[in-house]
């Protein structure tokens, strides 16, 4: 029999599954320090966590580990990294908490609303201050929701029967998903600019870190509130302290960057702290408990690694493909703009690629969706574009084309502004393991290398264009450091493809764009 040890407080139901498989001795230690455990259980198996840190060492100390389970969605209190070096399967069980967070969200909103909190405090103190306590109703409120994930969708529907408007922001959903939410779906600033209440519902990355700052919080109602339950560094503090002041704004926080006592930095200017209760509830935690005896089970028995976070990449396939198919979507969704709602995604895997559709997928959609983990496999990702109401079709392929071993993704989008669909086309290859854009739409043979900064220009062909767009970008202090210009005589029209030592502002891009008449510009960070 295979040794599981749950070491944390988990819902019985975890051991009960397993036990009830045949196939696990189970130990539950809710309490005990890892190191410990590990010596006393050196034969694990499968271990099963909460939030307990699984460290380099930890890992070392159980010579037979095979699998990690986070029995919830975060899994960075695990070094999934090292784990994969030892050949061990880390898992999460994404979604489990979604309910409690959205009813935090809420639970919230209305204890600030009614000053359940400070009333609750008077009256116990001996004072009766119904004067003080004058509150707000939700009814007739507009909320935006930034992010409109497993969260984002299960608050808007626990919201519906409050009778308030629902706007929301999210570049992946598709408008009719978010029509069947009775959702209206904006651009960030309009979001923040309309709503009574934002809550925030978006992963930390690179793209979403500080997204919350200044600029947004300036465009705020004036008494406005906004919830955090989502991650810490996505709110630029600093900014919310100022604008708070100036807006008379309203801060209800769960998220901190380090989940750990102490102070914290937000305590001078938020109106409701909690200390991340947004997992905690009797149900969430059955939930994961449950999925994570389930998923195991799963793994071993039928092999399903759906959600396995830091899987290898399979024999025969070359990792710079992976790359390749994140950058080439990452392009496209670029041409049409990263305001635009994704209908449909089409995709060609040529040569020895074919074979590998279903793994490429997952880079893709992770290029779309920051809150998908790339680690996941081709069911999660079908999975996650059906909840968003976004078409995927893979094509059969011409192999008389003799494009190699390359991928083509195309993206259709409708303008949140004009309602027109936008369409994009894109097609690479790697080349002595150096990733190569070949077409853009209807400019092929590119050959352009999607690195660092790079600016693009369609523009009906005339002599002069280029150096138009060379001097505009040395007048700025912009170098270019690679170019490539492919004309499209059908059409008359010509692409100007560069690569820069650095990100050109929008202002320099719309002087460029409308002294050339560019068609369409746009500018990628790859």
């Amino acid at each position: 029999m295979r040794k599981v040890l749950i070491a944390t407080k988990l819902d019985s139901i975890a051991r009960e599954l397993l036990e009830s498989n045949g196939a696990y001795e189970v130990v539950h230690e809710p309490s005990a320090d890892l190191q410990e455990l590990a010596e006393q259980h050196p034969d694990t198996y499968a271990l099963i966590v909460r939030s307990e840190r699984v460290t380099p060492a930890a890992i070392d100390a159980f010579a037979g580990l095979k699998v990690i389970v986070r029995a919830g969605a975060g899994y960075n209190t695990i070094d999934a990294d090292y784990a994969r070096s030892k050949s061990i399967d880390v898992m999460n069980t994404p979604g489990a908490n979604s309910n409690a967070v959205a009813e935090e969200v809420i639970a919230l909103m209305l204890a600030d609303a009614r000053h359940i909190l400070p009333a609750d405090a008077s009256v116990r103190s001996g004072r009766w201050e119904k004067s003080a306590f004058m509150g707000r109703e939700l009814a007739g409120k507009t909320v935006g929701i930034v992010g409109l994930g497993n969260v984002g969708q299960l608050l808007a529907k626990r919201l519906g029967g409050f009778g308030v408007e629902l706007i929301g922001y999210d570049p992946m959903i598709s408008e009719d998903r978010a029509a069947e939410m009775d959702v209206r779906l904006l651009d960030l600033p309009q979001l923040f600019e309309q709503s009574d209440y934002v809550s925030l519902h978006v992963p930390e990355t690179d793209e979403t870190r500080g997204m919350v700052n200044a600029e947004l919080l300036g465009r705020m109602k004036q008494g406005a509130t906004i919830v955090n339950c989502a991650r810490a560094g996505i709110v630029d503090e600093q900014a919310l302290r100022e604008a708070k002041q100036q807006r008379e704004l309203r801060f209800l926080n769960d998220v901190y960057p380090v989940d750990a006592e102490g102070p914290k930095s937000v305590a001078d200017f938020a109106d409701i702290m909690l200390p991340h209760l947004g997992a905690s509830t009797v149900e969430a935690n059955f939930k994961a408990a449950r999925r994570a005896a389930e998923q195991l089970i799963e793994l071993d028995e039928r092999g399903i690694t759906s959600f396995i976070v830091n899987r290898d990449i399979p024999d025969g396939l070359d990792e710079a493909y992976c790359e390749l198919a994140y950058q080439l979507t990452r392009l496209g969704r670029s041409i049409v703009g990263r305001k635009s709602k994704l209908k449909i995604i089409e995709t060609s895997f040529y040569g020895t690629l074919e074979p590998y559709a279903d793994w490429l997928l997952v880079p893709i959609v992770r290029s779309l969706a920051q809150d998908f983990d790339r680690s996941m496999d081709y069911q999660a990702a079908r999975t996650y574009l059906s909840e968003m109401g976004v078409d995927y079709v893979n094509r059969e392929v011409d192999r008389t084309k003799g494009y190699g071993n390359s991928i083509t993704v195309d993206l259709t989008c409708s303008s949140q502004e004009s309602g027109k669909l936008a369409w994009a086309s894109v097609r690479g290859t790697v080349t002595e393991s150096t990733l190569m854009i070949a077409r853009i739409n209807e400019f092929d043979k590119l050959y352009f290398e999607p690195t660092g900064h790079a600016a693009f220009f369609i523009y009906d062909d005339r002599p002069g264009v280029l150096g138009r767009i060379g001097a505009a970008l040395a007048e700025a202090k912009i170098n270019i450091e690679d170019v490539r210009q492919p004309h499209e005589p059908k059409t008359n029209r010509s692409l100007a493809a560069m690569r820069v030592n650095q990100a050109v502002p929008a202002e320099i891009f719309e002087r460029i764009g409308n002294d050339i008449g560019a068609l369409a510009s746009f500018a990628v960070k790859f």
